[in-house]
């Protein structure tokens, strides 16, 4: 497999970089983990416009959904080859009508799933072109799930947007490359069920055994290397911070 990601600034862009966004490639297949603000424009760096096969939403809030909106329209109104077969789209429950309301002006109340075709996702295991993905909700005010990868022989989990969770521990148990949120800041933020900070990513990488971790969806507000030191502190494995552009072979 390999990781690309596209865009990894949480809550808004920064000016380094989109929100989460990550594309992740096997023989031949594009799968989109999340796709936020700024994410559309960075990906078309990576990949065609057209070139994706498969789309996974971790939850509806808009700094992992809202660039669904304007890839919309270049699926529905693409001119060059005609309007675009419609996508596997993966999300939790609602996903279409999200995306219907926050573009607030499609042509008709069907017209997403004209270019999206909509599944909805639960804790499950289940097929994506080649690979085998497991997911579990995790903690978060919303819907939102993490998700494991597998193909190969090797294994990636995404945390998404979560709290300390036991889920997550679980399906990052022996990843090769642990992709997890680190949003707060320890002894700053304490909000529950909202978000992890940079040590408690440590900690669920630990306790999972992960063999990499890699820090993302860190606001512009946090300080990033802070987060990675109190990552460092309690995970004995490599560990690092997401940078758009930046790839992984798994």
């Amino acid at each position: 497999m390999k990781l690309t990601v596209v865009g990894c600034s949480g809550s808004f862009p920064s000016a380094e970089s989109a929100c989460s966004s990550y594309l992740v490639e096997a023989d031949g297949f594009r799968l989109l983990l999340d796709m936020g603000n700024g994410a559309l424009g960075e990906l078309q760096r990576h990949c065609g416009l057209y070139d994706l096969d498969a789309i996974f939403l971790s939850h509806l809030h808009a700094d992992h959904c809202i660039d669904m909106c304007a890839y919309f329209v270049a699926r529905y109104y693409r001119h060059d080859g005609g309007r675009c077969d419609p996508i596997p789209v993966y999300g939790p429950e609602g996903t279409e009508q999200r995306l219907t309301t926050a573009y607030a002006d499609t042509p008709t109340a069907s017209s997403m799933s004209e270019v999206f075709d909509f599944h909805t996702v639960k804790p499950s295991t289940f097929e994506i072109g080649p690979f085998t993905v497991h997911t579990e909700r995790v903690a978060h005010p919303v819907e939102a799930y993490a998700i494991r990868i597998e193909h190969g022989g090797k294994t990636l989990t995404y945390s998404g947007d979560t709290g300390i969770s036991t889920a997550l521990d679980e399906l990052a148990r022996d990843a090769d490359l642990f992709l997890c949120e680190a949003a707060f800041t320890h002894g700053k933020e304490n909000i529950p069920d909202l978000h992890l900070n940079g040590r408690e990513a440590g900690q669920s990488a630990a306790r999972a055994g992960a063999r990499r971790l890699v820090l993302t969806h860190i606001p512009p507000w946090t300080d990033p290397q802070i987060n990675l030191a109190d990552a460092r502190e309690v995970y004995d494995g490599p560990v690092e911070l997401a940078a758009p552009r930046q790839t992984y072979e798994i």
